[in-house]
This record gives structure tokens, sequence and C-alpha cells, in this order.
């Protein structure tokens, strides 16, 4: 998609969320406040990789990764790491075959720019939570609970690819500038850190992060999470990874909330019928990058 047509939605898109009887009836200065903030809608406006799908990223990628570097080392400080040498050995290992897989992908569509000052991490912590996560710039954490799930490094690599997903498509970004146009009208994020720090906090805790108890994950949109499944099963293949594998992980998932409470590793999008139809239409398309390794 060119940047053309990414405008021409945008415009679209705005276009159509206008009321234009009660744009008529405000003052001058509140006409130049709309100019000024459709303006800054349509400078936000990108797409994200692979699906193309148009969305809205307001805030600065300084201001994103120091932000997401500054939560990272806090939740590291503040929990137990993992001491299992195989275990944290196998995290790093898939990590970084995803991490080189996306890598090479962008470089080769010229895209490299969009990773740039990522600063790759890959780490497990001591958790019984069926978790993990990645913050911006490639800060992932993978909690010891959901291993027996997993149940080896393919089924490993369908989480981390999922979650590194998530971080590609810069989710996080999207929710918290969507949230900081509903809640915020829209004032610039650096006057926002200024004069509501607590209020930015907590937009960005519930659009990246932790929630108020530690190890809670705020839950992404449907259409996040089923766009992180398809984007998940392209990198977790183009690192060598399987990805018919992601069937019988979610059917794990499946068996393992059945008579409990969902895991929080499955977000608003819940491991059932439907969710394992739609990774299984996408299995063609993430087939045609996978591959094997010798």
């Amino acid at each position: 998609m060119d940047r053309g047509h990414i405008a021409d939605t945008c415009d679209m898109a705005i276009y159509e969320s206008l009321n234009f009887k009660e744009v008529f009836k405000m003052n001058k200065i509140n006409k130049i406040l709309l100019v000024f903030l459709v303006v800054l809608l349509i400078s936000g406006c990108s797409s994200v990789v692979l699906t193309n799908r148009t969305q809205l990223n307001l805030i600065p990628r300084e201001t994103i990764l120091n932000m997401s570097f500054d939560q990272h080392n806090l939740f590291l400080e503040e929990n137990t790491v993992s001491s299992d040498p195989s275990e944290v050995e196998m995290v790093k290992r898939v990590g970084i075959k995803i991490q080189h897989s996306v890598e090479n992908y962008f470089s080769e569509q010229n895209l490299s720019k969009q990773l740039k000052d990522y600063d790759w991490e890959f780490d497990l912590v001591v958790n019984s939570e069926p978790n993990a996560w990645c913050m911006p710039g490639g800060k992932v954490v993978v909690y010891t609970g959901i291993l027996s799930i997993t149940n080896n490094e393919n089924g490993l690599a369908v989480v981390m690819g999922h979650e590194v997903a998530h971080s590609i498509a810069r989710h996080g970004n999207e929710r918290m500038s969507q949230t900081l146009i509903a809640q915020l009208g829209g004032i610039a994020l650096y006057q926002a850190l200024e004069e509501r720090p607590e209020e930015t906090q907590q937009f960005w805790m519930s659009a990246y992060g932790l929630g108020a108890q530690a190890g809670l994950i705020l839950p992404y949109s449907r259409l996040h999470e089923s766009e992180a499944d398809r984007l998940g099963l392209i990198f977790m293949a183009m690192a060598g990874y399987d990805p018919n594998g992601a069937v019988n992980f979610w059917q794990r998932m499946g068996e393992h909330k059945s008579g409990a409470s969902p895991p929080e590793f499955l977000s608003t999008h819940p491991s059932d019928k439907t969710r394992i139809e739609k990774i299984e239409s996408h299995l063609p398309e993430a087939m045609a990058y996978y591959v094997r390794e010798n």
C-alpha cells in the first residue's frame, strides 16, 4: 500500500467521523483547534507490515522506546528472572531466531528504518501464569508457567512470534493514540506527561504492559489479537519453525482453560474453534515463508 492510498484511507475515516452540523456551530477558535487535530491525525497515519491495515500512531518513536525500556527494566527489578539454564537458553534461542528473521525481512523490503533503535531482549521470568508479552523495542518476557503448554521449542515460537507481532505492528502505540484522542482531546503527549503524569502512566500501562497487579497483562482488542496471530505465524515460519504447530498449541491452551478462568494470555480473543479456524486459514500464507532447517 503506497503513502497516497494510506492518506486517502485516513482522510475518509476522519471525514466519516466528523459531525459537520456540530462543526458549523463551532466558534473560530474551536474550528482552528479542530483543523489542527485533523492534520495531526492524518500525519499519524501509517500501515501495518504484511497486512497493510491502516492505523493511527501519534506517539513519537523516541518517547515510546524510552518509556518501554524504563518499564521493562523496572519489571525485571521487581520480578525473578529464571535461573534454569536450559529453559533460559531456549527462550533466547527462539527469540534471536525470530528477531533475525524479522530484521532480514524488513531489510529486504527497505523497511529497516522502522526497527531503528530496537534493543532486543528475551527474558524468562518465574511466574506460574501462562503468559508472555513484548514491549516496544523488542523487549520480550516469557513466563515459566506457559512452558508446560508450549511443550517444545516450536510451541514456544508460536507464543514469541505472536508477541513480537504485537510490537512490530505497533498495536500499543495505536491503542495509546486512540486513548489520547478520546480522553485527552488530542493533547500533545509531552504536555500530557507534564500536566497529567498519573493519567498518562495509566494509558501507557493499559496500552503496553502491566496492569495494577504485577504480572497482569491487559488485553488487546480482538482485531489486534487476530492480526498478531497472522503475523506471528509468518514470523515463526521465517525463523524456520513450522507454523502448523500453532493449531496444536492453541488446542492445548483451550484444554488448559477448560473448567477454569481463561489464562490472561488468551486476552479478549479466546482459544476457541473460531480462533483455530482463522489460524488454519492463515497457514497457507505462512507456509510460503517457511524455510526448513537442514
